[in-house]
């Protein structure tokens, strides 16, 4: 703490920072989660070598079943911040996904394989036309935003319907595997923990970061989402901005329906990504992203996501019930919207 801080005392320091540091309020809050996660995880063990090992395997597991929802998030951070919404992640998610596993079915030679190409370079190809997929996708959103000029909220929750329904229709009859070297992507260990999804949520989280803070398309997305008129008036292409960052979030989601086939092997086109619009927006406003536009960082989306995935763990770990489980996501998405118009009042 500097001189000021020592003059006007730690609680005055302590609740500024509080109401109008985004990053200090959901870092506290972090902080307090993690400690009560532990408490329940109680110290029932032999030895602090068997808990410390059942503490670090019950955070593998935390963050690697949140990598995609965190990734996701990630997208929806750019999204949100540029005044925005995308209701449409989770179909998303399954279209892509499905596209993936077409692409590289072991079991009928998938659309790559009937052209001769197999192995790491099918990988590589699927992979490149699933991201460009998700790009499409995204952005077709975004032109029904900017061109068509529908609201975010009704042009995404269209494309959520459509998306979903047209992925299951063309699955219903079609059974896909998926390679076992695909799935080395995600399921490679590094030091004995399956820990690939988690350093691409990580690495992701850098190049966003950097790009929210270092790129001029960074700027422009807070410009337009703290006044779209003004940026206008100051010579911003306002509409290609926002089709830019539609275009970032589906190419964002198909690296997490990448990932989330690797990983788990299949992708069933009825329930996966099922919640994955409501808990990414979830993670952005408690990492301190405003829903109105112009505020809000990469940092704290993880951290958000972090929160809420900490959360369910710990109620699972006290034996709440899993419908109650969302009640307390609810109620933590209602007190950082409060505490983001208390201090927008303030």
């Amino acid at each position: 703490m500097n001189e000021k801080t020592n003059k006007q005392g730690f609680g005055a320091w302590f609740r500024d920072n509080w109401k109008n540091n985004a990053l200090f309020s959901t870092g506290i809050a972090l902080i307090v989660m993690v400690i009560l996660q532990t408490l329940a995880l109680g110290f029932n063990y032999a030895s602090f070598g068997e808990w410390f090992g059942a503490w670090i395997n019950n955070w593998m597991n935390i963050l690697r079943n949140n990598s995609s929802v965190g990734i996701i998030a990630l997208g929806m951070t750019f999204v949100i911040i540029s005044g925005g919404i995308d209701l449409a992640v989770g179909s998303t998610l399954v279209a892509v996904g499905a596209i993936t596993m077409t692409l590289i079915d072991a079991a009928n030679g998938g659309w790559l394989g009937a052209i001769g190409l197999t192995g790491a370079p099918a990988y590589i190809v699927a992979i490149l036309i699933s991201i460009a997929a998700g790009i499409i996708f995204g952005g077709l959103n975004g032109l029904m935003v900017t061109a068509g000029k529908i609201p975010p909220f009704i042009a995404t929750l269209g494309a959520m319907k459509i998306l979903r329904s047209v992925t299951q229709q063309f699955m219903q009859s079609s059974s896909p595997k998926v390679p076992t070297g695909f799935q080395q992507i995600a399921r490679v260990k590094v030091g004995g923990q399956m820990f690939m999804p988690i350093l691409y949520w990580l690495l992701i989280a850098l190049v966003l970061y950097i790009v929210s803070k270092k790129t001029v398309f960074g700027r422009h997305v807070f410009a337009v989402g703290s006044n779209e008129k003004t940026s206008r008036l100051s010579g911003i292409n306002v509409n290609r901005v926002k089709l830019g960052v539609y275009a970032l979030m589906g190419a964002v989601v198909a690296i997490a329906a990448v990932l989330q086939v690797s990983r788990i092997g299949a992708m069933d086109p009825a329930n996966a990504g099922s919640g994955y619009e409501l808990d990414s927006i979830a993670a952005v406003i408690v990492g301190g992203t405003s829903m109105s536009g112009g505020k809000g960082s990469v940092v704290g989306t993880v951290f958000g996501m972090l929160i809420i995935a900490v959360m369910n763990n710990l109620l699972n770990l006290l034996g709440v019930p899993p419908f109650l489980r969302e009640a307390f996501k609810g109620a933590i998405i209602i007190a950082a919207v409060l505490l983001q118009r208390k201090s927008s009042d303030n």
